[in-house]
């Protein structure tokens, strides 16, 4: 019975104070003078040293700023930005993933002629998936794929093209490409320079459950 006692002591002393709380709120209440003003009613609040307060909770204000245009631009160029690796992601990871096949196929194949045909065989795959895609594509989401196929393949589109068709074929797609503003040559630094796409990319990658 000792332990008993010991163990519900707490819990008395606290249903001791919450009951002598509620009677003291009772009592101020009931000897609480209304004056001809004092027409809303509030909450009792209790501070630490257990003096009553009245309390209300305010409706909330919102503030908003005016964007402006230096941000106005950022979050428009963010935006076509994400437009464009959204796009051309799916793209880029299922030409990486030929391209990267088609270079586990050729390690130490020397005969040009069995080279060649691996290229070929996949080559058509690759234009049987993305030919019409592709040519919907505006110049700027091709210079994100661009940089994507970098990302998937660790090569540019240059090298890949040079390796696969040839320096001849990679020069002429170089001279096509700059007459519409861009570069097969193209680089990717996910941690620097391109560290917008990487991000974009990442959330891609999730969106699309890669």
């Amino acid at each position: 019975m000792k332990a008993i006692s010991k163990i519900m002591r707490p819990f008395i002393l606290i249903s001791s104070l919450l009951v002598g709380r509620q009677l003291l709120a009772q009592q101020l209440s009931s000897s609480l003078q209304l004056g001809p003003y004092d027409s809303i009613r509030v909450e009792l609040t209790f501070t630490e040293t257990g003096i009553p307060v009245p309390t209300s909770e305010l409706e909330p204000l919102y503030l908003f700023a005016q964007m402006t245009a230096k941000w106005r631009k950022y979050y428009q160029a963010w935006g076509r930005l994400k437009n464009a690796v959204y796009v051309t992601y799916p793209y880029a990871k299922a030409a990486g993933s030929v391209i990267n096949q088609i270079n586990q196929e050729l390690v130490g194949v020397t005969n040009k002629r069995k080279r060649k045909k691996i290229i070929k065989s996949h080559e058509k795959e690759l234009k049987e998936k993305f030919s019409s895609k592709l040519r919907n594509l505006s110049v700027y989401q091709g210079k994100v794929l661009m940089k994507l196929i970098n990302r998937e393949t660790g090569n540019s589109c240059y090298e890949i093209i040079d390796e696969y068709k040839g320096d001849f074929s990679a020069v002429v797609y170089q001279g096509v490409a700059k007459i519409f503003g861009s570069s097969l040559k193209q680089s990717y630094d996910g941690a620097r320079d391109d560290r917008s796409i990487e991000i974009l990319a990442q959330q891609a990658a999730a969106y699309y459950g890669y």
